[in-house]
């Protein structure tokens, strides 16, 4: 079966998002704990939650991944922008164990001039802080692009970052296909080569998830604008090798394309047809 699913709005509660998600022919999504640029979550409410997981049970959702809001920088070399990353992921995660035994995805941030190795040590810093045995939730670091001074654009970045988090158990990677593409790796021509590079150094039992995402832009442009399906320099066959290919395919897929719902159905349709079971 294919794990798919796009990004969905949080403002009218998880009984809503799961309702939504099968009405476009989804089995998992992915939503903002907050609003994207940060602040103040909403309470949860502990019935609507029940309710959407009641729908995943009986509709056998595949997991959720749950995004941190775009203004989190653990690694910033502002120390008022770590301490709100600090709370945010710290409030996140305890938010999560309503929703237990699903993802947690976060951009790694931008070290901003103090350099790659201090970085990569704040940005595991933090997650020892906060990560506690007992958590059902696994935290995703998200490949990026490599624009200006952000982390993670390299598999030996994540790696680094992953080597210094003590729970080993709690801690993945989510690929972006727009990203990876923007960083230099060639997903359209080599894609096995790229999975073999990244089982090499991170292991593929550590990629929990895939954002699925035409890019705008070439090959190693380090730039981060999504396109639709299709639309862009990766291209539609590529992505349909990606989501049938035997190292992947048992992985959620989650659209993040520029789309409003009806264009996110028309995707996820598009993507079921050229699947192959």
């Amino acid at each position: 079966m294919l794990n798919i699913g796009c990004h969905l709005s949080a403002s009218k509660g998880f009984k809503n998002m799961g309702l939504t998600a099968l009405s476009i022919g989804a089995n998992t999504f992915q939503f903002f704990t907050r609003n994207p640029r940060g602040g103040r979550a909403k309470a949860i409410d502990e019935k609507d939650v029940q309710a959407f997981l009641e729908i995943a049970e009986k509709n056998k959702f595949a997991k959720l991944v749950a995004h941190a809001p775009y203004t989190v920088n653990p690694c910033s070399k502002d120390s008022k922008t770590r301490e709100f990353a600090r709370m945010i992921i710290e409030d996140d995660l305890k938010r999560m164990e309503f929703l237990p035994n699903n993802f947690y995805n976060f951009h790694p941030g931008s070290h901003v001039g103090q350099g790659l190795d201090s970085g990569i040590e704040t940005i595991a810093g933090l997650l020892n802080d906060l990560m506690t045995p007992n958590q059902s939730t696994i935290v995703l670091l998200e490949t990026m692009s490599g624009k200006g001074s952000e982390v993670g654009s390299r598999f030996e970045e994540l790696k680094a970052i992953i080597d210094q988090v003590q729970l080993k158990d709690k801690i993945g990677v989510c690929m972006d296909t727009c990203h990876v593409n923007d960083a230099g790796y060639d997903i359209v021509h080599d894609l096995d080569g790229v999975l073999d590079e990244f089982d090499q150094i991170i292991g593929l039992d550590k990629l929990y998830a895939m954002h699925i995402n035409d890019s705008v832009n070439p090959l190693a442009a380090h730039k981060d604008r999504h396109a639709k399906l299709g639309e862009g320099h990766i291209g539609l066959e590529a992505i349909c090798e990606i989501i049938n290919h035997p190292r992947l395919r048992h992985l959620p897929f989650i659209l993040e394309t520029p789309n409003e719902l009806e264009g996110y159905e028309k995707e996820i349709q598009l993507l079921k047809k050229n699947y192959k079971d």
